[in-house]
C-alpha cells in the first residue's frame, strides 16, 4: 500500500458516498486508476464496506453499556460457543476478546434500563459458559472517531 491508497483510504473514511471524479480529483487521479485502486482496495479486504453513521438515541436507543464478561473456561471451544451466541443478539454492537481480568468485553445498545434488563435475563444470561459479569452505563461519549489514522 502506498501514499495514494492512504490517501484515497483517509478520503473515504471521511465521505464513502463521495462520486470517484471527486475522490480522484482529491487523491491526485484520473478516475480510471482511482476506480482500479479503490476496487483493489476492497479486493484485498482493505476496504471492508460501506455504511451510513446513525446517530442511535435519535433511533430510540440512547443507552449504551459495556459489559465485562468472565467465562469459565477461555479454550477455544468456549470462546466459539459464545461469539456464536451474541452474535445472533442484535443489541451487542461490539464484541472483544481482552486480556486481563476479563475475557470478553461487550458494548450493548438498548433504549432504557427496562429494556437493558429484559436483555440480561432473557439473552445474555441464557449464555451458558459465564462465570461473571459486570456492567458499566455510559454517561456520555467524550471523543468517537469513525476514521482511522492514517499516519
Amino acid at each position: 500500500m502506498d501514499s495514494t491508497d492512504r490517501r484515497i483510504i483517509a478520503a473515504l473514511q471521511k465521505n464513502g458516498r463521495q462520486k470517484l471524479g471527486d475522490l480522484a480529483e482529491t487523491v491526485g487521479l484520473s478516475p480510471t486508476p482511482c476506480a482500479r485502486r479503490v476496487a483493489a482496495l476492497e479486493d484485498a479486504g482493505v476496504i471492508t464496506g460501506y455504511g451510513a453513521r446513525v446517530d442511535q438515541a435519535k433511533l430510540g436507543l440512547p443507552v449504551s453499556v459495556f459489559i465485562s464478561v468472565e467465562l469459565e473456561s477461555q479454550n477455544r471451544d468456549a470462546l466459539t460457543r459464545f461469539e456464536q451466541a451474541v452474535s445472533r443478539m442484535d443489541e451487542v454492537m461490539e464484541c472483544h476478546l481482552m486480556t486481563g481480568n476479563r475475557d470478553i468485553l461487550l458494548r450493548v445498545v438498548v433504549a432504557d434500563l427496562t429494556a437493558f434488563d429484559r436483555f440480561m435475563e432473557d439473552r445474555l444470561m441464557r449464555v451458558a459458559g459465564i462465570s461473571r459479569m459486570r456492567s458499566s452505563f455510559t454517561l456520555r461519549t467524550m471523543v468517537r472517531r469513525n476514521v482511522l489514522p492514517m499516519g
